[in-house]
């Protein structure tokens, strides 16, 4: 072929400046400095005091931080777990041919493209101790006694993990459902002529077949449920007493609140790092499990 007469090697790079600046300034930057602040001691109206590892040291020495992980942890543990069965399970629902499956895709796929507050401030007067729907229905129809969802320490983090699983469970269901119908149909045919029960269909042919569209669901929700922020902040805002406080909100106490932005940065790096070593974890141990489908 023949080379176009004012093509120059450097014209690609005209097209990608846009996109690499975006990266550099407002994602590796950032970055970096954050890894920087992380060793100093910066209120924001004063200059940056060099302070070395203190803040981690601080950090590993604060029996907080450590009741933080743990609600982070079971955070991601519930939203983790919802993502896979209960996204799975929408999915199969909705792979079928029936009329009006279309309006349950779009439905339970709604609260995905919902703003977060939104949906916080819904669930808030939902789950309200005073006026709230749940609590109404529990006592007065089945005479159950209601705890306060948001006010217990006991509550406060399971229920914010549910409503930060609603909310993104139909983004999980989609990717399941793409999953699904990429299956070849004739094997169920085949499968259903050797006497096979639907169930074990699921378990011998969907499941394995399925798994490497599982890995994917995992992974990203493995980082997904170490970025919840939102739904705590407008529903709990990390009460009652830090219950429902995990990583993210943490930082943006630390750094927006009490203006402690070298130990926030620490924080932020800390989780990075956990978040980092999951995702390791998790493509290591893909040849285990994951089935090598093409």
């Amino acid at each position: 072929m023949k080379k176009l007469s004012w093509y120059r090697p450097w014209h690609p790079w005209v097209f990608l400046l846009p996109t690499l600046i975006g990266l550099f300034v407002f994602r590796l930057g950032p970055m970096i400095f954050a890894l920087f602040m992380s060793f100093t001691d910066w209120n924001i109206m004063s200059r940056p005091h060099w302070v070395g590892l203190s803040n981690y040291k601080e950090l590993f020495t604060d029996s907080a931080f450590f009741e933080i992980l743990k609600n982070t942890l079971v955070f991601s543990m519930i939203y983790v777990s919802g993502a896979l069965v209960i996204g799975l399970l929408l999915a199969v629902l909705v792979n079928t041919k029936v009329k009006g499956v279309r309006f349950f895709r779009a439905a339970y796929f709604t609260p995905v493209v919902t703003s977060a507050v939104a949906v916080g401030i819904v669930w808030g007067w939902i789950l309200s101790p005073k006026y709230g729907v749940l609590n109404y229905f529990l006592e007065h129809l089945l005479h159950i006694n209601s705890p306060s969802w948001l006010g217990d320490q006991k509550w406060a983090l399971l229920t914010v993990a549910f409503v930060q699983t609603w909310k993104m469970v139909g983004y999980y269901m989609i990717i399941f459902l793409a999953g699904l119908q990429s299956i070849p149909k004739q094997l169920y045919e085949a499968a259903r002529i050797d006497g096979a029960s639907k169930s074990q269909a699921f378990w011998k042919i969907t499941l394995p077949l399925l798994s490497p569209t599982t890995f994917f669901v995992f992974t990203i929700a493995i980082i997904d449920s170490f970025r919840n922020f939102e739904i705590i902040y407008t529903m709990t805002q990390g009460g009652p007493q830090y219950a429902s406080t995990t990583l993210v909100y943490a930082v943006y106490l630390n750094a927006f609140v009490f203006y402690r932005m070298g130990y926030a940065s620490a924080m932020a790096y800390v989780l990075l790092t956990i978040v980092g070593l999951l995702t390791l974890l998790n493509f290591v141990l893909k040849k285990y499990w994951v089935k090598n489908v093409y």
